[in-house]
């Protein structure tokens, strides 16, 4: 007998479809306020005794890795090395001699937000993460 394009079971579907729906988002309702604080900055004295990076706080925390792509396609492509931040203040467009120069303990300053932000960057198949210690 044809159905005539009627559900019959209406009620067994929507049920279904409100199951479903609760089992693919109980991950999200079980860790709703759950999120880790985010780790503290550490500064070496030299970033300290500087007061301010090459551009403000907030800016480098938000954007430091786009910064750093536009530093890579700059110098690679164009061929040009000096950066003029916001301020007017020049710098080297250089990741080893003007970042980790304030910012020399990879593993304090780089890896702890990296680590908790599930981000695996590639700056380091190239550039050596400690360059002091190639002097």
């Amino acid at each position: 007998m044809p159905n005539n394009g009627k559900i019959y079971d209406k009620g067994k579907v929507v049920f279904g479809l409100m199951i479903f729906g609760a089992l693919i988002m109980f991950p999200f309702w079980y860790n709703l306020g759950k999120a880790a604080p985010a780790p503290e900055r550490v500064l070496t004295e030299k970033a300290k005794a500087a007061k301010e990076c090459i551009q403000s706080k907030d800016y480098m925390t938000a954007e430091h890795m786009q910064l750093l792509d536009i530093w890579r396609d700059t110098v690679s492509r164009d061929g040009k090395r000096i950066y003029v931040n916001s301020k007017g203040k020049s710098y080297n467009m250089s990741l080893t001699k003007t970042c980790l120069d304030c910012h020399s303990n990879k593993a304090e300053f780089c890896d702890r937000c990296h680590t908790y932000a599930s981000v695996n960057p590639f700056c380091w198949d190239c550039h050596i993460d400690n360059p002091k210690e190639m002097k």
